[in-house]
């Protein structure tokens, strides 16, 4: 059975059923991660080494909301590193995800981490968010890549109608701070998820969920 890392306590704290292939993948961030920030500033060098609690973490608070299941599409617009959506897909290994960015440096880093864990269920696409006119997916995710209101512009074509039975589809956001503003400019209801009442760690005080429903 492979065996956790003591930084990667943090994750099997909150997600004790996870498979000998997860904690491989979710152990191999660190080093991955580490090694490519000495050339390209992915993360934020002050805290490269919270990896696990301020970005993997972080990212599969989402995972509360989704359901892993075959013939989901997830699109992450600009994902930058890779989250949330690397971690998500770790977690998730039903559900394609589609890692979509406009700057290509910044996708030679996740392409390589997707293959060095052997994510299978990533789509990597080079792209502005712009030109995924063709394609559909079922949820959109962000990381406080632009206010609320053009995420949901830039999503809302890319989204696919429902009306619902329960199943969360539409944008998922995480942003911190005081989002009210953000969610005064934009035109459909916003559910805010304070992510403190998922993970009870002093780090997410402020950090929250934001999700847009889609429905028809």
């Amino acid at each position: 059975m492979e065996k956790a890392n003591q930084k990667l306590e943090i994750i099997t704290k909150y997600f004790a059923d996870l498979s000998e292939l997860q904690i491989k993948q979710l152990n191999a961030l660190e080093d991955l991660y580490k090694s490519w920030n000495q050339k390209i500033n992915v993360i934020s060098r002050k805290d490269i080494d919270e990896l696990y609690l301020h970005h993997v973490l972080h990212s599969l608070s989402i995972a509360t909301l989704l359901e892993n299941e075959e013939n989901i599409k997830i699109v992450d617009i600009g994902c930058g590193g890779g989250f949330p959506g690397i971690p998500l897909a770790i977690f998730n290994p039903k559900i394609q995800f589609y890692l979509v960015d406009s700057i290509a440096k910044k996708l030679k880093v996740v392409e390589n981490i997707c293959e060095n864990i052997e994510l299978k269920n990533v789509i990597i696409l080079n792209k502005r968010i712009e030109e995924l006119k063709n394609y559909k997916f079922d949820i959109a995710l962000s990381r406080g890549v632009a206010p609320l209101n053009q995420l949901w512009n830039w999503s809302q074509p890319l989204l696919k109608k429902y009306n619902f039975g329960g199943k969360f589809k539409g944008l998922v956001c995480l942003k911190g701070g005081d989002l009210n503003e953000e969610i005064s400019m934009t035109p459909k209801k916003v559910n805010q998820i304070p992510i403190i009442k998922i993970f009870p760690e002093d780090y997410f005080q402020e950090k929250y969920i934001l999700t847009v429903q889609n429905n028809s």
